[in-house]
């Protein structure tokens, strides 16, 4: 590459513009620019030519046609490593522009306000942008180009050393302008492909863009035989497990992303602090209490064997209580919003535990995918979130104020264990759960092995079932166990068989008119 010697600088972001320009004009580069960033540049001392001038040509169309001129096009894409290129452009009185420095109109925050107007949608669309930044990502051989303001030190840095830009660096700028177009116009195609006849905006577009970025390759996948990588949403969910920091221990595998996750989302749902303790995607322990260590101690407690190789998540910064409590036992992940000094140094010796920070946010995200065969199932995350004030007693007992905390919890809780879900709870714990068995008294009967075998009573426990009793048979096992109050869905053709076996046991029983499968 030549040494650069003129640049074009025309961003909708503007965060360390001035800067760049400034540090480019030092050095010497000619600085071609329109609009508002012109303005803003001029604004600040740096000496600016104005692109209507180097083309000769006036903005028109309300500024839509301002760089789509061949003074510019021909500056960016003459290969320079091409005598006949370069002899042409002289001839037409072009010269190359060696850097382009654009960021596009913010469509997707455009169309991401509710408010948002068809029209004021479509000009949100940028054209003249994505051509140059298209045409200078083609022709990277001799041309850098930057759209990321991350970016700009580095290049600058580069420029001030040897007046070019590395090849590599080159080469990595394009790749990001290609993946950085993609996704602008595929957010365009999405928004439109979600409008219908009547311009009304739809939840699911009838074509489906999507953008994942590669974090990290797996050690391995589900098992050692398979491979993987864990890749996260271009634009992740505020508070998400892809925004993690891993503290200590050796690299988590697939299994642990995804039982992370899993632990990471549980937790969050919980204003208290909370303790959750997840296994092969399941939760085997979850509590609340005033502090994290008690919170942890009542989650181990309700099943210690499935506990053993799991992975814990805080919904607090971890201090070293109950750090030092969790050592005693043999864990794979830890997760919490920030670990103390203190309790990192309790961990520092466990060289294979992997300790995670993740901002704690509760924004979800937009999307729930799951991939089939030759296909992808999308829905809406479950963030349906069920208060107090919406519960319908439809027993003869009503719930004291005790038992309408635990039957929350447990509802709550219930929302993350893989279906047919059966959760027993006792003062702000899981005392017994069930999962993912075929039959929903299947469940409730595992549930209930596991308190004994965990030594916890479930006599006057309240209990969730994620949806409703098809039959009587189920309830009676939850009762048997010793549940004292029941919290489900309803909506059983048979649920005045429920009601009333509810009645005859003498327990409480509430609808809460939501279902939390979880497949």
């Amino acid at each position: 590459m030549n040494h650069v010697r003129q640049a074009l600088i025309s961003v909708s972001d503007k965060t360390g513009c001035v800067e760049f320009a400034r540090g480019l004009a030092a050095l010497g580069v000619k600085i071609l620019s329109t609009g508002g960033t012109a303005r803003a540049l001029e604004k600040s001392g740096v000496a600016v030519t104005e692109v209507s001038a180097h083309t000769g040509f006036p903005e028109m169309l309300d500024g839509r046609v301002k760089t789509l001129h061949p003074k510019i096009h021909g500056g960016i894409l003459a290969r320079r490593d091409t005598p006949e290129h370069m002899r042409s452009i002289e001839a037409a009185g072009i010269t190359p522009i060696d850097l382009i420095v654009v960021n596009l109109y913010p469509f997707q925050a455009a169309v991401a306000d509710p408010d948002c107007r068809f029209e004021d949608a479509i000009e949100n669309i940028d054209i003249g942008g994505p051509a140059m930044l298209r045409a200078a990502a083609k022709n990277h051989g001799g041309v850098a180009v930057l759209v990321d303001p991350a970016d700009y030190a580095q290049v600058l840095q580069e420029i001030r050393a040897g007046g070019t830009v590395d090849e590599a660096t080159r080469f990595a700028l394009a790749r990001k302008v290609f993946a950085h177009t993609a996704a602008y116009d595929g957010a365009i195609a999405n928004y439109l492909y979600s409008l219908d006849a009547g311009g009304r905006r739809r939840a699911f577009p009838d074509v489906l863009n999507l953008q994942f970025v590669k974090l990290t390759d797996m050690r391995y996948g589900e098992n050692p035989h398979q491979s993987a990588a864990f890749y996260r949403d271009a634009r992740p969910a505020e508070g998400s497990l892809a925004g993690y920091r891993q503290l200590q221990g050796k690299e988590l595998s697939y299994n642990n992303i995804a039982d992370a996750d899993a632990a990471w989302e549980c937790v969050k749902s919980f204003d208290e602090p909370a303790c959750v303790i997840i296994k092969h995607a399941n939760p085997c322990g979850v509590a609340v209490a005033p502090s994290l260590l008690e919170a942890y101690l009542k989650a181990f407690a309700t099943d210690p064997t499935s506990a053993f190789g799991g992975i814990l998540a805080f919904n607090r910064a971890l201090e070293r209580a109950a750090a030092e409590a969790i050592g005693k036992q043999f864990a794979e992940v830890i997760i919490a919003p920030r670990v103390d000094p203190e309790a990192r140094e309790s961990f520092a010796t466990k060289a294979n535990l992997r300790v995670l920070e993740v901002p704690l946010a509760h924004a979800s995200a937009e999307y729930d995918f799951k991939r089939i065969g030759g296909g992808l199932l999308v829905q809406s995350p479950d963030a349906r979130v069920v208060a107090a004030g919406e519960l319908r007693t439809v027993s003869k007992k009503t719930p004291d104020e005790g038992q309408m905390r635990d039957l929350l919890f447990a509802w709550r809780v219930a929302k993350y264990v893989k279906s047919n879900a059966i959760v027993f709870v006792k003062d702000g714990a899981t005392v017994g759960v069930g999962a993912g068995q075929m039959s929903r008294v299947d469940s409730a009967r595992i549930a209930a092995i596991k308190a004994k075998n965990a030594g916890l009573s479930l006599e006057g426990s309240c209990a969730a079932s994620d949806a409703f009793f098809p039959f009587r048979d189920g309830l009676d096992v939850v009762i048997d166990a010793g549940a004292g109050a029941v919290i489900q869905p309803g909506g059983s053709m048979r649920d005045d068989e429920v009601i009333a076996a509810a009645d005859e046991r003498g327990i409480t029983m509430v609808f809460t008119g939501v279902r939390h499968f979880r497949h």
